[in-house]
């Protein structure tokens, strides 16, 4: 039986996790997202073909107990002795519930992959009836091609028997599709099976190929989900195999089934090398957040459009500096990007602007110029700039302009580039366009970024409730310190722009008007993290990476959350949150 399913790290809707078995039918327990061999009662004898996944019941368990729900008693096998309860049970989308389950097996799975938007809906379906903290397992469906996009949709647990069972039909799995073993002309692999060379091979081989090509490509989508960067790695798969291709642009689709799960931040440089990337839940979040929370505090002097830079930060770029000198302060700067859209001066050092990179081809693609144009339209119809100067060279950049002009009825921008934005003559239209306007101080740029960037993590308002007229700053960008009233109350953290606050500030924030994010824990004092089974309650609007407020009858904290709020209140494993500062009430 499963002793537990537990998640040990998180990327996206994807989770690296432990299941735990005392009673394996064959071989060790293993660490998710693969169990080898562990989810059926055929793999005793791996010469025989498995049966259909249909005629699956459950992960190897014994008879369920007196009292047991008889939706799931009927899943159980008789003929071993009792334990002291089951562990899974199999389950359709209509039929998935909180059974108390460690881990559900979704019926049908073959069939399933075969229809990727029966696929994505019953995977969605499923994992928001079942508990957060169960595996959610499909036997029988995965190969090498297919499970980094299994386990992104949502999939915990797969097995290596269909691998197995398409060796033994002479079919050979790479990570790239399948070829018959008999149209080979060489072997592309150098794992055990394959040493030998091609004249060796059979179709025992082939098999223990193909369960080893599975292995191999788990391990790598493992590593992708420690680092974050599973969906970079899906989106290198979606050129040649249809699958993943679905997969990942119908997946897109669910906004909401992907953001909940997506974190704030994270620790992987983001690659933007296709048009997919455009549809990326950081990307959209992004743009939304600037559009609906942020509204730009510098409206009494003109907005200057650039065109981003390779660097990152902008700041630090050859081509920033140039435009800073000439617009020394006396506007409000914002960059035009693809595929972020924009990125007003305040948010250089928030993920992902300052972590993504993107293929510099000198082509705009009709997809980019409609996202940025639209994104830029939106922040410009909330914020009333007397005036618009687009220091932009032709072609991609000033048809963005132009179309975000045409969607403003008309408005009017000036133009200041002919040639390109880093010439003499350039550069001297943008200082000239902007003479005789005064320079804008340090101390208000540094007060106007913390609370952009408290609007943007917190929410609308957030700004001028924590950080009013009281604030005072030291230190220097990106590394500022936010202090009022002469406390200490946050810290900007200069890897990804966000706000890491002191338990002071904590305490300030949960009695301000700004939105705050709170999570009821039971009565004790957390040393270090606070795990789920400790949490009573948690709002629906944390994400991992927020920051958040802990509170209980005996303690009062601020940390970092490590799952999304949704799921805090309802798992019963797994760290939640990592404690900064907590204190005894």
């Amino acid at each position: 039986m499963t002793e537990f399913f537990e998640i040990h790290e998180r990327d996206g809707a994807a989770r690296l996790s432990e299941l735990r078995l005392s009673d394996p039918l064959v071989g060790p327990s293993n660490v998710s997202p693969v169990v080898r061999d562990a989810g059926s009662s055929w793999v005793a004898d791996r010469s025989r073909p498995a049966p259909d996944p249909a005629a699956l019941t459950v992960l190897p368990h014994r008879a369920a107990p007196a009292g047991t729900d008889p939706r799931v008693a009927e899943t159980f096998a008789t003929e071993r002795e009792p334990l002291e309860g089951p562990t899974a049970a199999v389950v359709t989308a209509d039929t998935a519930s909180d059974l108390g389950m460690d881990v559900y097996v979704l019926s049908g799975a073959p069939g399933l992959v075969d229809h990727t938007e029966a696929f994505l809906d019953s995977i969605m379906r499923t994992r928001r009836s079942i508990p957060e903290d169960s595996g959610l397992y499909l036997a029988g469906c995965a190969t090498p091609a297919n499970v980094a996009a299994l386990v992104y949709a949502g999939v915990d647990l797969v097995d290596g028997d269909h691998a197995y069972l398409r060796g033994t039909q002479g079919v050979y799995l790479t990570r790239d599709g399948q070829r018959q073993l008999a149209e080979l002309e060489e072997l592309p692999c150098q794992c055990p099976a394959c040493q030998h060379g091609l004249s060796e091979m059979d179709r025992r081989g082939c098999a223990e190929h193909n369960v080893n090509a599975l292995e191999t490509q788990l391990a790598t989508v493992r590593d992708r989900i420690r680092v974050g960067g599973l969906r970079d790695f899906l989106e290198g798969q979606a050129r040649h195999r249809i699958f993943p291709t679905e997969v990942l642009r119908r997946l897109d689709g669910e906004y909401r089934y992907l953001e909940q799960r997506a974190p704030v931040y994270r620790r992987r440089d983001m690659r933007a090398c296709s048009e997919d990337t455009l549809r990326r839940v950081e990307i959209r979040r992004f743009a939304a957040r600037l559009t609906s929370r942020y509204r730009p505090a510098f409206t009494d002097r003109p907005l200057v459009i650039v065109p981003c830079s390779a660097g990152k930060p902008y700041s630090e770029s050859t081509s920033h500096g140039q435009f800073h000198d000439a617009i020394r302060w006396r506007a409000h700067k914002l960059s035009l990007t693809s595929p972020l859209g924009i990125v007003p001066q305040e948010f250089e050092f928030t993920y992902p602007a300052q972590q993504y990179d993107t293929v510099v081809t000198g082509h705009w693609s009709e997809t980019e110029i409609a996202f940025i144009s639209d994104v830029l339209t939106r922040y410009l119809e909330t914020a009333d700039y007397p005036e618009v100067i687009a220091h932009v060279p032709p072609g991609g950049y000033r048809s963005i302009v132009e179309r975000t002009a045409a969607s403003l009825d008309g408005a009017a921008f000036r133009f200041t580039v002919e040639d390109h934005p880093t010439t003499d003559r350039s550069l001297g239209a943008l200082s000239d366009a902007l003479a005789g306007l005064d320079r804008y101080g340090k101390r208000e740029r540094e007060h106007n970024t913390l609370r952009a960037i408290a609007d943007y993590f917190l929410g609308s308002g957030a700004g001028a409730a924590l950080f009013g007229t009281a604030l005072r700053t030291d230190g220097r960008l990106p590394k500022l310190r936010a202090h009022v009233d002469g406390t200490h109350m946050a810290t900007l953290v200069p890897q990804y722009g966000s706000l890491s606050f002191t338990l002071a500030g904590a305490r300030y924030w949960r009695e301000s008007d700004a939105p705050d994010k709170r999570v009821a824990i039971d009565a004790f004092v957390p040393k270090g993290s606070v795990l789920a089974p400790g949490i009573i309650d948690a709002d629906e609007q944390i994400r991992v990476g927020d920051e958040v407020i802990v509170e209980g009858p005996s303690a009062f904290g601020v940390g970092r959350a490590t799952m999304p709020g949704p799921m805090m209140a309802s798992a019963t494993r797994g760290m939640a949150i990592e404690v900064r500062h907590a204190e005894t009430r």
